[in-house]
């Protein structure tokens, strides 16, 4: 994994806008992809990102439902009782503004293109196994084939415990043995994309989500232990790749509301740091977050480890002046070091974000790096 050295390096987290949703049995389907995914690599090439991914286009734009049919095991079914995602304390206490922007459809910018308003959710009726090798290969090339000689790319993939709340375990005898098989059966995709050359991002949001959900009632002891065992699984599926290989985005969901119940950073940065990764993706650019960096005042970073901070947000349109990225880069760089820090965004731009906004952030983000790498060490 490439990390800063003389230049602060940028990359993003994922998900990007511009796609259009092409039908699936549409003969020209595969074409209309791949044309997107060259113009979405050569677009981040142009605004100066050194870390680039196909914009999670190859997934049809949704890093939960793109595994819809890549697990044996499951079965179509529906979630008993109000589902997890739609309780919590924000929505309890802000349930006015939370009426109203559903109504309105102001949760994200395009609920109806990049993110799915519903998702299926499944039931676990008998082992499970993973049959999407074929689909991660066709989301591997797409990438790679864009890619010129000496520059690095990323691919995305979900954590267990961030599938978790949609895939209902009714097979397994314990909740700790139907994690490691989920674990076990998708460490097959997350192998093929750390051997293809490619750095392999793991993206877990709703480990820490659920605190808002589940984890107040919990108590926060009962809490952290919970994740601690959602850790372990998931290094359980990353044990045959190098930490080198692999970064881990840890956020708080992308939708657009209150999160005045997010846990705080200082009680998950233990457990993030317990991941086997080389880099930690998390946000701390939205006002929720963003003082958050003075954890890193108290927590020494393990050596080798890379931080990469969200420094513009997809929370807000308004774009982040490139002297504010600049502090904020400097804020976890006089920390931690210069060469430990990259820069980068809070969460996936793709649905969440005007096109033409999500890429004006972008271009801060790079100048903002350059500016950073300017300043004295």
């Amino acid at each position: 994994m490439k990390r800063s050295g003389k230049n602060i390096l940028s990359t993003h987290v994922g998900s990007l806008p511009g796609l259009s949703r092409f039908d699936p049995a549409e003969p020209s389907y595969e074409t209309k992809v791949g044309q997107a995914v060259t113009e979405v690599v050569d677009r981040q090439r142009s605004t100066g990102l050194n870390i680039m991914n196909e914009g999670e286009f190859s997934k049809g734009g949704d890093w939960l439902s793109y595994v819809d049919d890549r697990f044996a095991g499951f079965e179509p079914g529906t979630p008993k009782g109000q589902p997890v995602i739609l309780q919590g304390k924000d929505r309890e206490t802000f349930a006015d503004f939370y009426t109203y922007a559903t109504q309105k459809g102001t949760l994200f910018y395009s609920a109806s293109e990049d993110i799915k308003p519903k998702r299926q959710h499944w039931v676990c009726t008998g082992p499970i196994s993973y049959k999407g090798q074929r689909a991660a290969k066709r989301e591997i090339d797409l990438l790679k084939r864009n890619l010129k000689p000496g520059e690095e790319g990323f691919l995305t993939a979900t954590a267990p415990s961030s599938l978790e709340p949609y895939w209902r375990n009714e097979y397994y005898k314990t909740e700790e043995e139907f994690l490691f098989a989920f674990a076990e059966a998708i460490r097959t995709e997350y192998e093929l994309i750390a051997s293809s050359g490619l750095i392999l991002q793991v993206d877990d949001a709703w480990l820490p989500a659920l605190w808002d959900r589940i984890g107040m009632q919990m108590g926060l002891e009962a809490f952290r232990k919970r994740c601690l065992l959602r850790v372990e699984a998931l290094n359980h599926a990353l044990r045959n790749i190098s930490e080198e290989k692999v970064r881990y985005h840890l956020c708080w969901g992308s939708w657009h509301g209150p999160h005045a119940f997010d846990i705080e950073m200082k009680h998950m940065v233990d457990i993030m740091l317990r991941v086997k990764a080389q880099a930690y993706l998390f946000e701390a650019a939205n006002a929720r977050h963003e003082h958050e960096y003075v954890v890193w005042d108290s927590v020494k970073l393990p050596t080798g480890k890379i931080l990469v901070p969200g420094v513009v947000t997809h929370s807000t349109d308004v774009i982040e002046h490139p002297e504010l990225v600049a502090q904020r880069i400097k804020n976890f760089a006089q920390r931690v070091g210069h060469e430990n820090v990259m820069a980068g965004c809070d969460c996936g731009f793709g649905g969440r974000s005007h096109p033409q906004i999500a890429w004006a952030k972008l271009k801060s983000l790079t100048e903002g790096a350059a500016l950073a790498s300017k300043t004295p060490r």
